[in-house]
């Protein structure tokens, strides 16, 4: 595609007298509760996610993540706390929210007797929109590459080709924020190419994002701050290099190969090992903890050293500090605002 695609400015407008975009929050989440009977999903979350900035959200598999994107898409009711999108409350003003915001699900969804064209249709005119609406539905057709699917009936697409409908779906009515739940779950890596390309592209144009993703480097690579939640609770809201910079992102990993898989290693090393891959181990290098005394260990385990290098963390090891290390739990790491 030659141009870029644009979104339009969106037809809901701020109340007089309230904040510039410049102070106002895209999202306001402040003191949200929320119980499933006796299982406390989501305890006392507060976070802002300032208008115009790419957002991500992590956390393990029941986390929380999902019940928290359904209170503010309106799908699901919050039994304490409040939020607000553009400075709308998402309970009073629901239809506003609804149309300031693009939802992409995690799971796919769609009904397999329209075409990819007629869905996007139908969807725009849940927001009053009609045919007058065709030419950004083309726009998006063309940036998502599905105008050569535009006719055909979704049972013929495939899941990557289903995803990138999802999107577009959730972008037919022109929302200022846009919230992606697992965008590229189950796409093969040229499609999550493009698709990141594509979500780029969106928020280069002045839209917010909120990700959730389990591909770490998706986050590394696209999000300016992350929350991560786990058990229903924020353990961390950060600017990406300040939580890589903090004190559990000081520690480093030691990749060690061997000329044979190592079996049955004393207890000295179990507790530093992170990751063992056949003949690769990789160990985490504590404040207290060195090289030599692993290398040493292992050659009196038996063992040949192939290679070894150490490397910085990333991304994945503060994830795996937070939500795994019984240390780290409730234990904030947060940026003042």
């Amino acid at each position: 595609m030659s141009r870029e695609t644009r979104m339009p400015e969106a037809a809901v407008q701020s109340p007089p007298g309230t904040q510039t975009p410049q102070e106002r929050p895209a999202i306001d989440i402040d003191g949200l509760q929320k119980y499933y009977g006796p299982v406390h999903a989501l305890k006392d979350v507060s976070l802002t996610v300032r208008e115009g900035e790419f957002f991500g959200l992590l956390g393990p598999n029941g986390a929380g993540k999902s019940t928290l994107i359904n209170i503010i898409a309106g799908l699901t009711r919050h039994d304490a706390g409040r939020v607000t999108v553009l400075g709308h409350d998402v309970v009073r003003d629901y239809r506003t929210t609804r149309r300031l915001l693009g939802v992409v699900p995690q799971e796919l969804v769609f009904d397999p007797f329209f075409s990819v064209r007629e869905v996007l249709r139908i969807q725009g005119g849940y927001f009053g929109l009609g045919r007058e609406n065709d030419p950004w539905i083309d726009e998006l057709l063309d940036a998502l590459k599905l105008t050569d699917k535009a006719d055909a009936n979704l049972r013929a697409l495939s899941g990557g080709m289903k995803r990138r409908v999802m999107i577009a779906q959730a972008l037919v009515h022109k929302p200022r924020v846009v919230v992606l739940d697992e965008p590229t779950a189950g796409v093969d890596v040229e499609l999550r190419q493009s698709l990141w390309d594509f979500i780029r592209r969106l928020h280069r144009e002045g839209h917010t994002i909120v990700l959730t993703t389990h591909y770490l480097e998706e986050a590394e690579a696209l999000c300016g701050r992350i929350a991560i939640l786990n058990h229903g609770e924020l353990v961390a809201l950060d600017d990406k290099q300040a939580l890589l910079a903090r004190g559990i992102g000081r520690s480093r990993r030691l990749c060690i190969t061997t000329h044979a898989p190592v079996t049955a290693l004393p207890e000295s090393l179990t507790r530093r090992l992170r990751r063992q891959e056949g003949n690769r181990l990789e160990f985490e290098l504590v404040r207290d903890g060195s090289v030599l005394d692993i290398v040493d260990a292992l050659r009196a385990h038996g063992a040949e050293i192939a290679d070894l290098a150490t490397e910085a963390v990333d991304l994945e090891d503060i994830f795996v500090e937070l939500t795994r290390n019984p240390k780290a739990r409730g234990t904030r790491y947060e940026v003042q605002e």
